[in-house]
């Protein structure tokens, strides 16, 4: 299974050594099908040998930990194992050349000591202060939990009452911007909404920033504790003239927004960011097929990694024994023909990690739930949208589920709207593929952020 961070999944992306320093930042430039990604790994020597870190710096992504650094004669190796990823140069003339391979597809890469020029990424779309509203940093507690979640509420400086909106991020720790990357897509929706006269409340994912908890044990049901404890603390603010009070999820949080809908009558209306409608295994296999598509897996490597992630989805779906679940996934890694172990590492202990991933809270959670049952309780007024070329939550499948499963359940007040050439992201894209995201300039398209304040506004009058 490709393992990408954006909501469940990561796109990342030598004369002698053994005479040399191979200690210090190297960096060089993947070419990915037209995309252009920096790749940075930085090597310690410690008692024990070297040791690594792998940085991404046009993903916004620092310090991932490299499993294993060898070094054996003039050769450097690097493996990433939990991301698929590996990298094998010889260093020649003060240059590493070699390959970087990620679920065996192999990209050429030259690494330099000294660092690729730093790029400020251009984000025009990013506020800056001064704002024309209030903006508070607040903690609320969620008690059930015994934590504190650290966050920001925007005020508009607006005469009367109006709406508030929480803002629930999507798949993966995030913070309250959901900052991914090198983007900043809840930092640009709040202040566009508080702009147009809705206040918002946007934290620290549980662990994260400011935020006590742990994130890594905590399955979409407990984020809806979180945001159920958001609703708490805005009630508790009598001073503020808040006449309604709405959810606005991303991926996992358009998940997470009809859970806390349905279980309080404070919520008097969501909006569904390309929020999923299928059950969490279909959603997953369907997003695998598109993406390695669109980065050119060749077909019988797509049906292969399909037919071994569907066996494992399968067994997790329909297991309620843990030991024996984990013996029967332990039966389809192992007859895996095509397993790839990564150097210094064996393929008993690949097989135990790969487990221990499956059967995450989080991971058999999201596999087994069915969003359709949630949908179909809720009663408040839905706007459900989604981009056509979203990859990971693709519109078709969802869009269609969500307005069926809603208006099964007697809400006719429901909103569906598909955006051309959009991605998961919501940025105007050319395939829609997450190798995409961190080089698009724009973080969200200004037609959505139009679109969501006006459904909010036209419902509020």
């Amino acid at each position: 299974m490709r393992i990408v961070i954006y909501s469940l999944i990561y796109l990342l992306m030598v004369n002698s050594l053994v005479a040399q320093d191979v200690t210090g930042s190297w960096s060089g430039t993947l070419d990915v099908k037209g995309t252009r990604l920096r790749v940075v790994f930085n090597v310690t020597e410690t008692e024990k040998g070297y040791a690594s870190t792998m940085d991404s710096p046009d993903q916004g992504v620092k310090g991932i930990p490299v499993k294993s650094t060898q070094l054996k004669g003039s050769v450097i190796t690097f493996e990433v194992p939990m991301a698929g990823i590996s990298y094998e140069g010889f260093h020649k003339d003060s240059v590493i050349v070699g390959t970087f391979t990620q679920h065996n597809q192999d990209f050429p890469l030259t690494l330099t000591k000294k660092l690729t020029k730093e790029h400020v990424v251009s984000r025009p779309q990013e506020p800056k202060e001064p704002y024309p509203y209030t903006s508070e940093e607040i903690t609320f507690k969620n008690e059930k939990a015994g934590i504190a979640l650290a966050g920001t509420l925007t005020i508009p400086k607006v005469k009367g009452t109006f709406p508030v909106v929480i803002l629930i991020s999507g798949s993966g720790p995030q913070n309250r911007d959901e900052e991914l990357m090198g983007h900043k897509p809840f930092l640009v929706l709040s202040d566009y909404l508080t702009r147009n006269g809705i206040a918002v409340l946007r934290y620290d994912d549980r662990g994260v920033g400011g935020s006590t908890g742990d994130f890594g044990s905590a399955t979409s049901a407990d984020f809806a504790t979180d945001v159920e404890s958001g609703i708490t603390y805005l009630k508790s603010r009598h001073e503020l003239p808040i006449d309604a009070i709405g959810l606005v999820g991303h991926s996992e949080g358009g998940l997470i927004a009809p859970m806390v809908a349905t279980g309080s009558k404070k919520v008097d209306f969501m909006v569904l960011m390309a929020g999923s409608g299928i059950r969490g295994d279909k959603l997953l296999l369907l997003q695998e097929e598109l993406i390695e598509r669109v980065l050119g897996t060749p077909e019988p490597e797509i049906k292969r990694m399909l037919e071994t992630n569907r066996k494992l989805f399968d067994a997790i779906v329909k297991s309620n024994d843990d030991t024996a679940l984990k013996a029967e996934l332990r039966g389809v890694l192992e007859g895996e023909s095509e397993i790839k172990v990564p150097d210094g590492m064996t393929k008993e202990a690949y097989v135990d990690a790969q487990i221990n991933q499956f059967t995450s809270p989080w991971v058999t959670y999201f596999l087994r739930y069915d969003p359709t049952r949630t949908l179909g309780k809720v009663k408040c007024p839905v706007l459900a949208i989604n981009g056509s070329k979203d990859l990971q939550v693709p519109p078709k499948e969802n869009l269609s589920a969500i307005q069926s499963a809603v208006q099964k359940g007697g809400n006719t007040n429901v909103t569906i709207k598909e955006f051309k050439d959009l991605n998961h992201l919501f940025q105007e894209a050319q395939t829609g593929s997450p190798l995409e995201y961190s080089v698009i300039e724009q973080t969200m398209a200004p037609i959505v952020l139009k679109e969501v304040a006006a459904w909010i506004k036209e419902w509020n009058k």
